[in-house]
């Protein structure tokens, strides 16, 4: 059965009844995750948590596969919210990158939940400090590449490479699995670069792996206006920040500029106005609430909330925005 827009309980296994007259029912949102344990499943349980208890939106998550699933079920209008990285928002609006030739037109942005950060990521003892430093030694580095079960990683990283005049093809590629193996990849000392999350369980246990050689150490990219411009031109959606030495992260041992890419809510453009507009100011209003059911929206900031994307905003969305005064597209 699908989960479409405005699902009706009494199509649903469990069936909620609400407190009116008669045999109504609550009109059921269908929220897409990622699988158990996953950065989207944690977002959507939050998010249709705090939605049934504080903006009177009864909403379902529905676990699935993860972004290249359902997606295209979003554009569908087959479920009515997901999330994504703003990054492969745009790949899957416009048809590129990890969704070329598979354009969704009808994908409509609702906001960012909360940053992602990330960066490029070497053993502390390799000599190499910045991304000019992976250009000298470009020829003689093995760098984690492909990722199949985890396809949008692989253009973080590209787009990482091209800060620095870099493409794949510079480096000698050593293809992974997934996000996780990619960075086993650099403990297990199969690979000399690949990309970790700040402060990742992973990435901890990378860290614990290399203490030999000092642990991991970011990669800072180029900030320069020009490093910067050869960045967004690969990865529009996403930023290069800098980040504070912080012997407490593993990484951080010294100052690096690394990564952010917004984590966004993406909607359906036929969604209902009332229903998108709900949703958030949700998450807008009740950040505290989020962020005690997933500590991420901790990280979240209102005012911006509605950056630049090449995905349209939806006017329910827009709506909200305007009434409480926060700036789109900047």
């Amino acid at each position: 059965m699908k989960l479409g827009n405005h699902l009706k309980t009494a199509g649903l296994a469990a069936g909620i009844a609400i407190g009116l007259t008669g045999s109504a029912f609550a009109q059921v949102v269908g929220i897409a995750t990622g699988q158990q344990g996953s950065l989207g499943y944690n977002t959507g349980q939050a998010v249709a948590k705090v939605a049934n208890q504080e903006a009177g939106i009864t909403a379902r998550t529905q676990p699935m596969a993860g972004t290249a699933a359902y997606i295209p079920l979003i554009n569908n209008g087959e479920l009515d919210f997901g999330f994504c990285n703003a990054v492969e928002a745009e790949y899957a609006f416009t048809g590129s990158g990890n969704f070329d030739g598979k354009a969704n037109p009808d994908l409509r942005m609702v906001g960012v939940m909360f940053p992602l950060t990330t960066g490029l990521m070497v053993a502390a003892d390799s000599g190499i400090k910045t991304i000019d430093d992976v250009y000298e030694k470009r020829t003689e580095l093995r760098i984690a590449s492909e990722y199949t079960a985890s396809t949008i990683i692989k253009y973080y990283i590209a787009g990482a490479l091209a800060n620095g005049g870099m493409t794949y093809d510079d480096l000698k590629n050593v293809p992974v699995s997934s996000f996780v193996k990619g960075m086993e990849a650099l403990g297990d000392g199969l690979v000399d670069v690949t990309l970790i999350s700040l402060n990742s369980a992973a990435g901890k246990k990378v860290n614990a792996k290399l203490q030999s050689r000092g642990g991991i150490q970011y990669v800072s990219l180029d900030d320069s206006p020009e490093g910067q411009q050869k960045f967004r031109d690969f990865l529009p959606a996403a930023s290069i920040v800098s980040m504070k030495a912080n012997p407490k992260i593993p990484g951080l041992k010294e100052p690096a500029n690394i990564i952010r890419i917004p984590w966004v809510m993406v909607t359906n453009k036929d969604t209902s106005e009332e229903l998108v507009y709900k949703m958030t100011k949700m998450v807008a209003e009740h950040n505290k609430a989020l962020g005690e059911t997933f500590g991420a929206f901790k990280r979240a900031k209102v005012e911006k909330m509605a950056p630049a994307n090449k995905v349209p905003y939806h006017p329910g969305a827009l709506k909200y925005y305007k009434e409480a005064g926060i700036d789109v597209g900047q």
